[in-house]
């Protein structure tokens, strides 16, 4: 029996703000991925938002290190720039850090993911779906287990989850216990239990988010998007992705 087998179903939301982070516990995720630039994939966010979020929040946080949207190939001042955060990351008692970095050929940089993952000490490291832009992802998987990552995020290398749902399988049996794999992109609760019973994943990461209305009043017709709508994470999804996972085994999420 691997680690997928052993874990308890988890819920990680990836919130991109303070209000979306208080929506994930409160609808009964298991842990969140602290982020912002929800459109361009996720990217670091702000020090004001990571230090309220970790005085107001009970569950894990895990942070999201990334320096830009596009591509994961970084120069030395993007890497510095990433060693710096996750540095605050520790200061600031956080759970783990979410990171991934690519070379030119589409492989790991295991150089520069080894130094990374040594600034995170003692915190859990998750490679993000850098990894779906690998050219070769079983050596990517095999390259991420000698690394020591905690766990991979991947949609299989589709554009959601559920398409990649036999790639996530493959990864599943590849990774033997050594690696969480976490099937994140399109995960909703109507799909869930598919997606749960065709990939052997026991970690699944959504947004779960929903258009808040802006409450201004008065908008410049002559300016687009500036005070337009937002989405943010919402609570009634979450809590019916969670009572999905519930239902899965009968028992409550584990963090970490």
């Amino acid at each position: 029996m691997n680690m997928n087998d052993r874990a308890i179903p988890l819920l990680e939301i990836a919130a991109n703000s303070v209000g979306s982070a208080l929506a994930a516990q409160e609808g009964g995720a298991g842990r969140i991925e602290l982020c912002d630039n929800l459109g361009e994939g996720g990217t670091t966010p702000s020090y004001g938002t990571l230090t309220l979020v970790r005085e107001r929040l009970r569950i894990p946080i895990h942070v999201m290190i990334r320096p830009r949207g596009g591509d994961f190939l970084y120069d030395e001042a993007e890497l510095a720039v990433m060693q710096r955060d996750i540095e605050t990351c520790v200061r600031l008692g956080c759970d783990g850090v979410v990171l991934g970095a690519l070379d030119a050929d589409g492989a790991i940089d295991v150089t520069a993911c080894r130094e990374l993952i040594a600034s995170a000490g003692s915190l859990n490291v998750t490679f993000h779906r850098a990894f779906d832009a690998a050219g070769d992802p079983a050596q990517a998987l095999q390259d991420l287990i000698a690394l020591g990552c905690s766990r991979v995020l991947t949609s299989g290398a589709r554009e959601s989850a559920l398409q990649g749902a036999d790639a996530i399988a493959a990864y599943v049996r590849q990774a033997e216990g050594h690696v969480r794999v976490i099937a994140g992109a399109g995960v909703t609760a109507d799909n869930l239990r598919e997606l749960a019973t065709r990939t052997g994943a026991r970690e699944f990461h959504a947004s779960a988010s929903s258009r808040h209305r802006s409450s201004m009043r008065y908008r410049n017709p002559q300016l687009q998007g500036l005070e337009a709508d937002y989405r943010a994470s919402d609570a009634t999804q979450i809590r019916r992705m969670a009572e999905v996972l519930r239902s899965l085994t009968g028992q409550g999420q584990a963090g970490g």
